[in-house]
């Protein structure tokens, strides 16, 4: 499937090697987060008692660590080596599976500590290499059409997924799909021993690394990520809550839902690869016009009551948001592209980014959640998608003393 969709849509022999061996392993990984993607923030809300200040600290701790350790840990990665590091991560994911398979009520003061573990260990050791490996693998001319790949591969799994994973939640339990998790996970390494090796060296020094992430230069692109990341917490934790609220605790009836309003927006997805790569069409625009309406549905989603105004509405969301992603992170990676030998330095400033957003979106919704319903983050979404497009804005120069 992988190879016939590489081809139709790109033409037989312009996808590299590299980009190849991604595209499956991560084409297996999507079944697992398609499986538990919807359903692990609900799983801790269940956990935590249905307290989303609880569930909001479990992934605050875990970004905060990781934006601490990234510039530390990019420097482990010129000893450990890239494809090494993507194919250990792997199995580290698999390990914090299955402590999820382990725990309950009683032992989770336990397993919340080594889940947070193995995932910063998981995180430390693939985001920073897939990620520069991407942008290496994937070509200027087909970027957008790559990333399109991506995301229409994710969107086709997540027609089945998460219907198959409410039905299995309501017949079975959460712990058989941490079990297909582990399993998913550990067979995603197999593409990887394909990848191609690519040279690149962290050089900076943790001191010039935070250096660089507050720098007047690096600004636009660092305000960027990080709403990235303050609005993939709103859409990946309190979205799901949200919509289990409406639907009166119903997995089944969740699953079902998710899969219909995906399943609509997967032709979309490779359609909008297309233009984003034609040269006719400005990349920057397309997220300009993209992040308002994507926004406005944000603000939209706080007056949902009903399953039906769910469907409406998130499909619309999620037709907004194909035209939001491909150009933002096809504009991404061309800057990582466009960095030389400095794409791995990049990378690194762009996952700490990421990941402070998350620490803030986090801290604020721990704060509104004492005095406010969860709908009033929205707000916070709607921010945030805005934000993204100051990654349209030019480096600011720094002009050198005379």
């Amino acid at each position: 499937m992988n190879i016939l969709l590489e081809n139709k849509y790109l033409g037989k022999g312009t996808v590299s090697e590299g980009f190849s061996a991604l595209h499956k392993s991560r084409s297996i990984t999507f079944i697992a987060t398609g499986l538990l993607g919807l359903f692990v923030p609900i799983f801790l809300y269940n956990l935590f008692g249905q307290s989303i200040r609880l569930v909001a600290l479990f992934y605050l701790i875990g970004s905060l660590l990781y934006t601490l350790s990234l510039a530390w840990g990019a420097q482990y990665l010129n000893k450990f080596g890239f494809r090494k590091a993507l194919q250990t991560a792997i199995i580290f994911s698999a390990l914090s599976y299955f402590f999820f398979f382990l725990i309950d009520e009683n032992n989770y003061k336990i397993y919340i500590p080594l889940i947070i573990i193995s995932s910063l260990i998981y995180r430390l050791l693939y985001w920073v290499p897939y990620n520069v490996d991407f942008a290496k693998f994937t070509s200027k001319n087909n970027r957008g059409k790559e990333i399109s790949i991506m995301g229409a591969t994710k969107n086709a799994i997540a027609i089945f997924t998460p219907l198959l994973a409410g039905y299995i939640i309501t017949k079975y339990s959460f712990n058989v799909l941490f079990v297909m998790a582990i399993i998913l996970y550990l067979l995603s390494i197999i593409p990887l021993l394909k990848l191609p090796r690519t040279k690149e060296k962290f050089t900076w020094t943790i001191k010039e690394t935070w250096k660089n992430f507050f720098s007047r230069k690096r600004r636009p692109e660092v305000l960027a990520f990080m709403a990235d990341g303050g609005e993939g917490i709103i859409g990946g934790m309190i979205w799901p809550v949200f919509m289990l609220q409406i639907l009166n605790g119903n997995y089944l009836e969740l699953g079902i839902l998710s899969s219909i309003i995906v399943g609509i927006t997967i032709v979309l997805q490779l359609v909008i690869g297309n233009y984003t790569d034609n040269k006719k069409t400005k990349k920057e625009n397309v997220l300009g016009y993209s992040s308002i309406f994507y926004a406005l549905g944000w603000i939209i989603k706080i007056f949902i009551a009903t399953a039906f105004q769910i469907f409406v509405i998130d499909a619309y969301h999620k037709l907004t948001k194909i035209f939001m992603r491909i150009p933002f992170e096809a504009i991404t990676y061309e800057k990582a592209a466009n960095e030389g030998h400095f794409v791995d330095e990049f990378t690194v400033i762009r996952e700490m980014a990421i990941h402070t957003g998350r620490v803030i979106m986090l801290s604020a919704i721990i704060f509104i959640s004492l005095y406010f319903n969860l709908q009033t983050t929205f707000i916070l979404g709607a921010i945030a998608a805005i934000l993204l497009n100051t990654l349209r804005m030019k480096k600011v120069e720094i002009k050198p003393k005379v």
